[in-house]
């Protein structure tokens, strides 16, 4: 398979796929019934289950949808997210997006550990993002989940990339475990976690770092430092942050000063898991979906059970 190094390439492919079925947690908000829309319209899903106020969302539906969406009546935020994650526990739907509902409330219906979506102890967020700039798709993570991940979690965070960069015909993986220096050093301890990740390495990943983020993205200023030889320098496809803070920051940079197109989505639960901000636009809510087909491949190629995503999860 080719490298997918655009959004468009990326829609390329999931038209020639199945179509999707999301469960929405939360439809009440116009930006939602769009997207949706948008994803009928395009072939990319083929209905979808949606949590909220029925009352409320009935004034936004629009013809195309009719017969198309399934409600669930829910009230509350609390509700929606757990009405949702039922849904897909229950197998009506492959994919579950984040609707008009806050991500705390999302978060702690997926990983709920009674009831939620975990398949393993680390869940992760990745934007991933196409810009004028750069012209191919760079990811950042986690810019979403884990406020200030250890060593260990760094690893699982790579590690749960594996499907969706399987699914954009990425392989092997370049990552940058970016700091603020490329110098190892005690005073920074991100610094140390990234030359260990690079030391360690992890199979179907190349990693280098520490690495500034000039240096994970321009050859040139690899080259001028020195360091054109280090793994991903100048060339990576995923950018590992020490914080969310860091992470979250370009991730946001990316979208508001480098014209980026852009879909984020959470990796490590039993399905893709989108958790778009409530303002993002239908556009980047299309891009997430394209994320999660993306993934759903990679997992169905590698034999994990995802070609077998429409029957019900046995949890």
């Amino acid at each position: 398979m080719t490298a997918v190094r655009s959004f468009a390439a990326l829609r390329g492919f999931a038209r020639a796929a199945a179509p999707l079925r999301p469960v929405v947690a939360g439809g009440e908000a116009t930006e939602v019934i769009v997207a949706l829309a948008t994803m009928l319209e395009s072939g990319l899903i083929d209905g979808a289950v949606v949590t909220g106020d029925s009352e409320a969302m009935a004034p936004l539906m629009i013809p195309e949808l009719h017969g198309a969406i399934e409600v669930v009546p829910a009230s509350g935020v609390h509700e929606c997210a757990r009405a949702a994650v039922a849904a897909i526990r229950a197998g009506r739907g492959d994919v579950l997006m984040k609707g008009h509902v806050d991500s705390t409330s999302y978060l702690r219906a997926v990983v709920d550990r009674a009831d939620g979506l975990r398949d393993g102890d680390v869940l992760s967020n990745v934007t991933v993002a196409e810009m004028p700039s750069l012209g191919r798709l760079i990811a950042a993570t986690d810019n979403g989940i884990l406020p200030m991940p250890t060593l260990e979690q760094k690893r699982q965070i790579v590690r749960n990339t594996t499907a969706l960069f399987a699914g954009l015909g990425v392989r092997p993986v370049k990552v940058a475990a970016v700091c603020a220096t490329e110098k190892a050093s005690d005073a920074i301890p991100a610094t140390r976690d990234a030359e260990a990740l690079a030391r360690g390495g992890l199979p179907g990943f190349e990693i280098g770092g520490p690495m500034g983020y000039d240096v994970a993205v321009s050859p040139e200023a690899a080259r001028i430092k020195g360091l054109q030889d280090m793994p991903a320098a100048g060339a990576a496809d995923l950018l590992l942050f020490p914080t969310i803070d860091a992470a979250n920051a370009v991730a946001k940079a990316w979208k508001f000063h480098g014209q980026a197109e852009t879909g984020s989505i959470v990796l490590g639960a039993r399905v893709p898991v989108l958790l778009n901000s409530r303002s993002d636009s239908a556009a980047r809510r299309v891009n997430a979906l394209l994320l999660a087909g993306a993934m759903l491949r990679g997992r169905a190629a590698a034999g994990s059970g995802g070609a077998k995503r429409r029957a019900a999860l046995e949890l």
